[in-house]
């Protein structure tokens, strides 16, 4: 078992997840943790995440120094090599040329770490402070133009670091490198699957569960679809799936998830149209934590009302939750020097006083981790590889107030971004695509007239686990099709533009 100790990064269970897609399992635990607890966990490896903070503050996180001498090998990535390097006796300084994105790395040595890799990579930097000396033992691994020491190593103790961050989609080989470090250095061997997840956590579910009933709030996405299929295949009959429509969907889209379960899924679905409740609760609510807060709260309120209705004693609401919600949110389970990016509904928008206990099998799974789930569970394709959807739905990709007339306007030209990209042959290629409404208007000119109507902005990344994500190079006629189709078939659209920001900087939904 390889043992990540976080220390805030919104990229820790990222690389949990790069070491478990090379076969060997591992664990998060806070990055302040005690020796005592490391030592109980009785790991193979180590790896130290990096965070938002500098070594010199005054709170900065710290470990116990003695995880060191171990014996086991150890990998400091961005903070993580910045501190165990002041632990040793090194020296780190804030250099006035900070790095941040993709940055040309040159090797300076290829043993080991760097077996089999290129000579010059792009790899993915984020960070302010450097390495003014190297502690005692050390050798410089790679260099940066603005950074002398990006990779260091005490090979005779297996002391590794790195600047950047190898477990991200944007450095080059960086799966090569996590995979030499996984092999070569720590000589452990590949054996966890996802078929290893089900089993244990079937096992998990009817642990925690027991005889007891279990809520399902069903959205339709895949998260919560494959939630569904292993609690059924855990529980059976205890299983209640409810599907809520807040209103906030897309254009025919509930008619679609309920002949879905239908036809699909031997799985019990209550279907409530709950429309006039979201929109009496957001009303007049343009701010974006609000607005996940309020429709959060709501959702439990509707769930705890209406499976009154139909069942008693549901204890337990289970909850299709991955982990980059929690990593967003800052929530429970999380680093306690993790920064909050936005609360997500099913996370930090649930009230203190519901009365149901929350069980979440994905919790610590990343978008296509859940997919394999899916495909090993023998879900349809169609349902598996389906877009992300959030759970409030259109509602974060309306600007400002939610109105009835706004969420329908953009279930219009939402529908039209769909359908031009399914016609291209697009759709599996694309990690997310959607429409937002702006809450500006433009002018234009239509049939010689001025007009003065509202913007929908296109939204398309490609990713592999939404923490980060690329913009889609969408063809130029597709982006035309989407544009004329929306212009044409809507009028109180004048105006059409592409989003063309990765995340970090932004992150993919707009609220």
């Amino acid at each position: 078992m390889l043992l990540i100790l976080d220390f805030g990064s919104q990229y820790s269970h990222l690389i949990a997840r790069r070491v478990r897609e090379c076969g060997v399992y591992s664990e998060v635990i806070d990055g302040n943790s005690s020796i005592a607890k490391i030592k109980e966990k009785s790991p193979s490896a180590i790896i130290m995440s990096g965070g938002p903070s500098s070594v010199y503050d005054d709170d900065a996180p710290k470990c116990d120094s003695e995880l060191l001498e171990l014996g086991v090998p150890v990998l400091g990535i961005c903070y993580g090599m910045q501190l165990l390097t002041q632990m040793l006796g090194g020296e780190v300084k804030h250099y006035d040329k900070c790095e941040y994105g993709k940055t040309l790395m040159q090797i300076d040595n290829f043993e080991n770490l760097f077996f089999g890799i290129d000579s010059e990579i792009t790899v993915w930097m984020s960070h302010g402070d450097s390495l003014e000396k190297l502690p005692e033992g050390f050798e410089k691994l790679s260099h940066s133009e603005n950074t002398p020491f990006v990779s260091i190593a005490n090979k005779e103790k297996k002391i590794y670091g790195v600047q950047f961050h190898p477990e991200v989609t944007h450095t080059q080989m960086g799966m090569q490198i996590i995979r030499n470090f996984l092999f070569e250095i720590c000589e452990l061997e590949k054996d966890w699957d996802m078929k290893h997840f089900i089993d244990e956590e079937i096992a998990a579910i009817r642990a925690e569960v027991g005889t007891g009933k279990v809520l399902l709030g069903l959205s339709g996405g895949v998260d919560s679809m494959t939630a569904a299929v292993l609690l059924h295949e855990a529980i059976g009959d205890q299983l209640i799936c409810m599907f809520i429509d807040q209103g906030f969907m897309r254009k025919d889209e509930a008619t679609q998830i309920v002949d879905t379960v239908d036809k699909h899924f031997n799985i019990n679905l209550i279907h409530v149209q709950a429309q006039d409740r979201f929109f009496k609760a957001v009303k007049g609510i343009t701010d974006p934590e609000e607005k996940r807060k309020k429709i959060g709260n709501e959702f439990v309120r509707v769930f705890e009302s209406e499976i009154a209705k139909v069942a008693k004693d549901v204890k337990y609401l289970a909850q299709g939750t991955l982990y980059p919600d929690i990593i967003e949110s800052a929530s429970t389970g999380v680093s306690k020097n993790a920064v909050k990016i936005k609360t997500h509904h099913n996370v930090g928008g649930l009230p203190d006083d519901m009365q149901f206990k929350i069980v979440e099998p994905f919790k610590k799974l990343f978008k296509d981790e859940v997919r394999k789930v899916g495909i090993e569970l023998g879900m349809p394709e169609k349902v598996v590889f389906r877009h992300p959807f959030p759970g409030p739905g259109l509602a974060i990709r309306i600007i400002g107030e939610i109105e009835p007339e706004r969420v329908r306007v953009l279930q219009e030209a939402d529908d039209i971004v769909m359908a031009e990209i399914k016609k291209a042959g697009l759709y599996r290629d694309i990690w997310q695509a959607f429409a937002v409404l702006l809450p500006i208007k433009t002018v234009g000119v239509m049939g010689d007239k001025r007009t003065y109507c509202h913007t929908i902005a296109v939204r398309s990344v490609s990713s592999q686990d939404a923490m980060t994500a690329n913009w889609t190079h969408m063809p130029y006629e597709v982006l035309e099709a989407i544009s004329s189709r929306i212009i044409n078939e809507i009028p109180a659209i004048n105006r059409v533009v592409y989003d063309i920001t990765s995340k970090p900087p932004a992150t993919i939904e707009w609220e």
